[in-house]
């Protein structure tokens, strides 16, 4: 059985230190956490200033809050006489170890942030890259999420996306239409560049400055081969291709002026 004097003794030497120890301990924490969540929406509120993406705040705020915790949890086990110098080596130890073993997700996670931060397209934008082409639905921190033209959802890496060549197709409020029709050899010329002409200038959805270009590209084997090159509004870009296609078609067929398929001549002698 314990005396008196032996009670007071563990009450002075192991009781009163760690009820302290526990009592600061849980002080350093309750309010470490309150301020932490304090810097954290300081910080916030100074990005969204900043006109910071809001996807970006989010992370970064989710971030912060983390590290920040963590620090209040070390200074908090510090408190409690716990060896954080250790603590704190085998965190790195494991951070180190969880990182070599997530590479991929380390580098989609960093590609993704890198989208965000410099947006070489947003959502809606119809792009290609990572070798898809599609509308962008959402950008995540590891994904970038297309809607083909077919109605597929398509979830690309943003390693892949971010690591290769990115062509916005939206990024400017116009585009060109790049056709090329041939006619035949013993076909007018300047009939058939009139007619192009004529045709591009009936429609209304084709810009006038820059103004659209018909001109001799080629001499081909089977054809004289025209580019056709007017420049539209970006929305209107494939509605324009497919009706001026089918309309100086059909402008051809109605003025006599011939679209030549491949052909050979052969010639046989016949021997003596």
């Amino acid at each position: 059985m314990f005396s008196g004097l032996d009670i007071e003794k563990l009450v002075d030497v192991y009781v009163i230190p760690w009820s302290i120890n526990i009592a600061l301990a849980i002080v350093v924490f309750v309010v470490g956490r309150w301020v932490a969540k304090g810097l954290v929406k300081v910080l916030e509120r100074l990005l969204v200033r900043a006109k910071v993406d809001s996807m970006l705040v989010e992370f970064i705020g989710s971030i912060a809050s983390a590290a920040l915790l963590l620090f209040v949890i070390i200074a908090a086990l510090d408190m409690l006489g716990v060896n954080t110098t250790s603590l704190i080596a085998m965190l790195g130890a494991a951070g180190l170890a969880v990182g070599l073993a997530l590479q991929g997700s380390l580098q989609n996670f960093a590609s993704g942030v890198l989208l965000i931060i410099f947006r070489p397209f947003q959502v809606g934008n119809y792009i290609d890259a990572g070798g898809i082409s599609g509308t962008v639905e959402k950008i995540t921190i590891f994904n970038t999420i297309m809607l083909t033209p077919d109605n597929r959802e398509i979830v690309v890496p943003n390693g892949a996306v971010y690591g290769g060549t990115i062509t916005n197709f939206s990024a400017r409020e116009t585009r060109r239409v790049d056709l090329v029709f041939g006619i035949g050899y013993g076909d007018d010329i300047k009939k058939a560049r009139d007619i192009m002409m004529q045709t591009m200038e009936a429609d209304e959805r084709i810009l006038k400055d820059p103004a659209p270009v018909v001109a001799v590209s080629e001499l081909a084997d089977s054809s004289v081969n025209f580019v056709v090159r007017p420049w539209v509004n970006a929305g209107d870009y494939w509605a324009v291709k497919w009706d001026l296609t089918e309309n100086i078609k059909l402008a051809f067929d109605a003025n006599g002026v011939s679209i030549p398929f491949p052909q050979m001549d052969v010639h046989m002698d016949q021997a003596a």
